[in-house]
């Protein structure tokens, strides 16, 4: 009785909260105060929670701190929990059955806390199924996955999320639908597009898409994703014995390893390598896979896997997974890299570019139920993105900063590419080709291929 009384005070309290910034976004609204309220940025996630919390007993949204799991989700809400308070965790442990109290949709934040939880709601959901019962957000993995007795397949459906791409931060136009060009590859586009410059890609490169950084003032932005970078290794108060037991200045060294080597399909060895000269110190495989581990969990690295087309002749498709980044910004934190670094710098630029690039397609194809791959084979042909839909249709996409030799290169290996995923005839071939840039215009080519500056793409 006494958990399910804290339960309604804490949800009295967070309903006060609500009426009171509902107050002040009015006051504002209206002129009345100082009060400068943050907006909403909808969301293409959105969707998908909604079709899913009308198709399955409970929704997980899992992704990096910060990335808007919780504002989003407590959209869709009639009752929620945050288990983000020492307090709160020790009640929910000692009845994790009390925490799934309260009308549903009930939004339970940061379940991993208390795993028993996930068993919990597979339980309920056993007992008495139906749609749209829990949403469950989550920024790492259990502290204890022993805890967890099932996998939750038929009863729990996860969706990961991400940062904002530019069309989710309204910082693309969004001329050119993903969609539509699998719908009607013929399209034509035009626009000299003069109002976006590298300046403002190395900006956004750096401040990232994290919903808080999303500011009117650049430097503020800015500010605030390197306080981001810098909490993100606080685990000192961890139930997490995998993140707790780790030092910070070590998950900083491969981090910024894999920065240096970030949009290549550098191996392990070579990463390792990187941060023993780097930074005069012994590291051997086993603890670099561990530290890896922990940073997968917390959603902070994301590789890009290998496309196999299927071709029918002899080539040999390389499938070793290029190294990228839930965010570019933090591969910048990692380096201490800043806009003008960037531009007096374009090589690096270009692979932090394509790794910015690799960001925004993967949130599209997740809204397009696609995915997002890269292409290499032993003759050296590669292709940067490969978006790939459940209907078999694919795309081949090459990312480039921009410039009249560098289309040209990026159209080449599209066309190779093309040819050789035709060499038998029956293949599917590409249904459309894209040189996706940094800025410049907005055409199509004579040869078909699209050039599209990042800033005018949207799912």
């Amino acid at each position: 009785m006494g958990i399910i009384f804290i339960q309604s005070w804490e949800f009295n309290i967070d309903f006060l909260g609500n009426t009171l910034a509902f107050i002040v976004q009015l006051c504002y609204t209206i002129g009345i105060g100082e009060f400068r309220m943050k907006k909403y940025y909808n969301r293409l996630i959105e969707s998908k929670i909604q079709c899913k919390l009308k198709s399955s007993g409970a929704v997980l949204v899992a992704g990096p701190k910060f990335c808007g799991k919780t504002t989003t989700c407590m959209r869709y809400q009639k009752s929620f929990i945050k288990l983000n308070t020492k307090q709160t965790i020790d009640l929910a442990k000692l009845n994790p059955k009390g925490v799934l109290i309260g009308d549903k949709p009930r939004l339970i934040d940061e379940w991993q806390a208390v795993p028993d939880i996930w068993n919990q709601v597979k339980d309920a959901l056993d007992f008495e199924y139906s749609f749209g019962q829990f949403i469950l957000t989550g920024s790492s993995t259990p502290a204890d996955k022993t805890q967890i007795h099932h996998s939750g397949a038929g009863r729990i459906v996860p969706l990961k999320m991400r940062p904002m791409s530019l069309y989710e931060s309204e910082e693309s136009n969004g001329t050119v639908s993903l969609k539509e060009l699998f719908a009607n590859p013929n399209a034509e586009y035009f626009d000299i597009n003069s109002d976006f410059q590298l300046s403002d890609v190395a900006y956004l490169l750096c401040r990232g898409g994290w919903p808080i950084a999303v500011q009117d003032d650049k430097e503020l932005g800015l500010e605030i994703t390197r306080n981001y970078y810098d909490s993100l290794f606080v685990f000192e108060n961890s139930d997490n014995d995998k993140f707790r037991n780790k030092k910070p200045e070590v998950f900083k060294m491969i981090l910024r390893s894999y920065a240096r080597n970030v949009s290549t399909e550098a191996p392990n060895s070579t990463i390792i390598e990187d941060v023993k000269s780097s930074n005069s110190r012994t590291m051997d495989t086993k603890t670099f896979d561990d530290y890896m581990d922990a940073l997968r969990d917390l959603y902070i690295i994301e590789d890009l896997q290998a496309w196999n087309p299927n071709i029918r002749s002899k080539t040999s498709i390389r499938t070793t997974n290029t190294r990228h980044f839930v965010d570019t910004s933090i591969a910048c934190r990692a380096l201490n890299i800043f806009p003008n670094d960037l531009l007096h710098d374009l090589n690096s630029f270009g692979l932090f570019f394509e790794d910015f690039a690799v960001r925004d397609l993967s949130i599209y194809a997740t809204y397009l139920d696609g995915e997002v791959r890269h292409y290499r084979d032993n003759s050296g042909l590669e292709c940067d993105s490969i978006l790939h839909l459940p209907n078999g249709q694919w795309a081949a996409i090459e990312i480039k900063l921009g410039g009249d030799k560098l289309i040209e290169e990026g159209a080449q290996s599209l066309i190779a590419l093309r040819n050789k995923t035709s060499v038998k005839g029956n293949e599917i071939p590409p249904a459309f080709m894209m040189v996706l840039t940094a800025c410049g215009s907005l055409y199509r080519r004579p040869d078909g291929i699209y050039v599209v500056p990042i800033n005018c793409l949207k799912p």
